[in-house]
């Protein structure tokens, strides 16, 4: 064991497959451990959790939960040390408490239907706000695994710097193109600030400057990216991330998985 975690919520449903797959190959990149965590709600509730003479009982599937997630974690990389572990509580708070210690949080998404296209859960709506790590938000369809950058969203803000610093990393760890998108306010008379910050990564991505819709523009330009990376809160274009139309948009709509930089991760990092 490294010593290092990236954390995968599981919950059982095909879903997460490739939430799973994307945790792995992030594990292996990191030399990190590979944890597949289960939140076992049913503690909560006062149900019976044994078995019955109708069924194995809900801790036995959970445990089964468990087991075929790691088997199929082993697929995707045999060699990522790795283990699975059942929780009790409501999957917010379980995965809450592993982001105080990990690398970062992986969480998939959930198709509704071709018209509401995809729904993030409460969960991790949460936590893409408050963790304690950065957040990945997987798609459940095989494309949104595919494209050949990283695109950052960024506004000057501290978080869009943290974002910036995790989106560069993970270019440089899988070999990718980056991409910083600043998106400037229309109505804002002095954008000098946020345009010299910007400048400071010439050399390391290639740099965008946008004007316009920020939700629009940004899904734009992730249509080819392999990572959408943004900072939980900024201002300017992404004023209000996780509580607005922005975000709303980002985590359900991003044709590709998204990592957040939420707020305790910035200021209390691992």
């Amino acid at each position: 064991m490294t010593g290092k975690r990236v954390v995968v919520g599981i919950d059982g449903r095909p879903d997460c497959e490739n939430a799973i797959r994307w945790g792995a190959i992030e594990a292996a990149a990191r030399g990190a451990d590979l944890q597949l965590v289960h939140a076992f709600v049913w503690a909560e509730f006062r149900v019976p959790l044994g078995p019955s003479d109708l069924a194995p009982g809900l801790r036995a599937q959970a445990d089964r939960i468990i087991a075929d997630a790691v088997e199929l974690a082993r697929a995707f990389d045999p060699a990522v040390p790795m283990t699975g572990k059942q929780v009790d509580g409501f999957p917010s708070a379980v995965l809450l408490a592993e982001s105080a210690d990990a690398e970062l949080v992986v969480i998939g998404s959930r198709v509704t239907g071709r018209l509401l296209g995809l729904i993030v859960s409460s969960a991790g709506i949460e936590l893409s706000a408050n963790a304690r790590c950065p957040v990945v938000v997987v798609r459940p369809t095989d494309d949104s695994l595919a494209g050949n950058e990283v695109v950052i969203g960024y506004d000057g803000s501290r978080a869009a710097g943290a974002a910036v610093e995790f989106g560069l990393d993970h270019a440089h760890r899988h070999q990718l193109a980056a991409r910083i998108v600043a998106v400037l306010d229309e109505n804002e008379d002095d954008d000098h600030d946020l345009l010299a910050g910007l400048r400071t990564y010439a050399d390391d991505a290639d740099l965008v400057e946008l004007t316009g819709h920020p939700s629009e523009l940004l899904l734009e330009w992730a249509a080819d990216a392999q990572l959408l990376v943004v900072g939980s809160r900024g201002r300017g274009g992404f004023a209000g991330l996780l509580l607005g139309s922005v975000s709303q948009t980002m985590l359900h709509q991003a044709p590709c998985p998204v990592a957040v930089i939420p707020p305790p991760a910035i200021e209390h990092p691992a």
